[in-house]
């Protein structure tokens, strides 16, 4: 469980958010506060006042993923298989193991076919792919994607929708602007202005939301939202 008390930073201002496990969609208008808020849970910065703790500890003493919205961008290596073994390999984890985390990814994914291609001959979809493993390899508690799906095109996000259903992590926490990947979190959390307006099931939270464009089409996916 991850819980926010007392949270003031820049435009943030969240006296309590409780997120339960599983995967959470955190939506709302640009200029929120929802990048600032996944920047808080990863850990890649503390809170000027408040505190984050996930089941107990801060952010950075849990293994976390992170992919930002341009996921190709921090890319360090030249192979797709270097580049998926890059957190085994920065943790020391024996060569053995780290190809077991790599090939595990990999077929997470679906792109067991890419590893010994190079980074720079991928398309856009393969190389977000490709980062998605490279995050999920680590096998993180705490999986954070900041509009990570923003630029793929319908099939590879219907891709990487399959790889976060199989995800073994504790938490999936991501900031989207697709309703109806939003629709299939177990947690929505809507923000405006700095602060949590709605919080809860799909169920509970889209229906304060219809007639705004934050209100999902479900017919995308043809599942209805979690309740």
């Amino acid at each position: 469980m991850i819980e926010l008390t007392g949270i003031r930073h820049l435009i943030l201002a969240i006296p309590s958010l409780v997120i339960p496990p599983g995967t959470t969609a955190l939506i709302g208008p640009n200029g929120s506060g929802k990048s600032t808020l996944l920047s808080l849970l990863a850990g890649l910065h503390l809170p000027q006042e408040g505190s984050v703790r996930i089941d107990g500890r801060p952010p950075r003493e849990i293994e976390i993923g992170w992919i930002g919205e341009f996921p190709d961008q921090s890319m360090l290596f030249t192979c797709v298989f270097d580049e998926i073994a890059g957190p085994s390999r920065f943790a020391h984890l024996p060569c053995g193991e780290t190809g077991r985390r790599v090939r595990e990814a990999a077929a997470l994914v679906g792109i067991e076919g890419l590893l010994t291609r190079t980074v720079r001959a991928l398309s856009g979809g393969e190389r977000a792919l490709t980062a998605l493993a490279t995050a999920m390899s680590s096998r993180p508690a705490v999986l954070v994607l900041d509009e990570f799906d923003s630029h793929l095109d319908e099939e590879t996000a219907l891709e990487a929708e399959r790889a976060l259903d199989a995800c073994r992590c504790l938490h999936v926490i991501r900031c989207t602007q697709d309703m109806a990947a939003a629709a299939r979190a177990d947690t929505v959390v809507f923000l405006r202005e700095g602060s949590v307006i709605h919080a809860g099931p799909p169920g509970e939270v889209f229906p304060a939301l219809e007639g705004t464009c934050f209100y999902p089409d479900l017919r995308r996916y043809g599942r209805a939202s979690r309740t």
